[in-house]
């Protein structure tokens, strides 16, 4: 009987229609199920892949280096395990997969951690807006454009980025506008509303996270041959 793609065959098969098969999902080459030790490999660079790309996004917003907290070195990281991945004769499939995965979590894993850092130790303080514009006239016509408020703080000092949280249609020049900082300083201010309602986008990070893990493990594992390359 022969065992679903992610998890071999019972024995190498030859031919054009074989070489395409494990060029796209890697060559599998074990009999029935993949040793404990294939999967524990497969599962650990999942885990240290994820672990990578996630704590260069939280250590650079509770630390404040900026390539940490812009996602370059998660890019990195991302670039990096994709390579290895290839390097090692996976399934090009997988290869691009945990490519495209890595560089979407690279680049929302510190944003999610951002929100999260102000959840934990950012403080509220009321500002004045100065000034309201449309992100985008076509995303408006469609219903979807964002609007920035450019806020002061009470001394009259001017905030250096503009707000969309809690900036609406309705928000004129003069109202009043509550903004979340960070005390250290580290990261920009954001609209203090929806700053805590924080799950929705951190079950997405979550889950692809492990969709992550999941599909370098059975990379690595599927990389798996008997005999060399030629």
């Amino acid at each position: 009987m022969r065992i679903g793609p992610l998890l071999g065959r019972p024995a190498p098969d030859t031919g054009l229609t074989a070489h395409v098969h494990a060029w796209v999902w890697g060559p599998a080459e074990f009999m029935g199920l993949p040793s404990p030790r294939l999967v524990g490999k497969g599962v650990l660079t999942g885990l240290l892949g994820v672990g990578g790309i996630v704590g260069a996004g939280a250590l650079g917003m509770w630390t404040g280096p900026a390539a940490l907290r812009t996602g370059e070195a998660g890019l990195v990281v991302a670039c990096a395990l994709a390579a290895y991945l290839a390097a090692i004769k996976a399934g090009r499939a997988f290869v691009g997969l945990v490519l495209a995965l890595g560089l979407c979590l690279a680049l929302t894993a510190p944003q999610v951690m951002a929100g999260l850092v102000l959840a934990h130790r950012g403080q509220i303080q009321v500002g004045r807006v100065t000034s309201v514009e449309v992100q985008s006239a076509q995303q408006l016509s469609q219903g979807g454009a964002r609007y920035l408020c450019s806020v002061e703080k009470r001394d009259g000092t001017p905030l250096r980025t503009q707000i969309w949280r809690g900036c609406h249609r309705s928000t004129e020049p003069g109202d009043a506008l509550a903004v979340v900082y960070d005390p250290l300083g580290r990261l920009p201010p954001r609209g203090a509303e929806g700053v805590r309602a924080g799950p929705w986008s951190l079950g997405g990070a979550m889950g692809m996270a492990g969709a992550l893990a999941a599909f370098c493990a059975a990379a690595v594992v599927r990389s798996f041959r008997l005999t060399l390359p030629p």
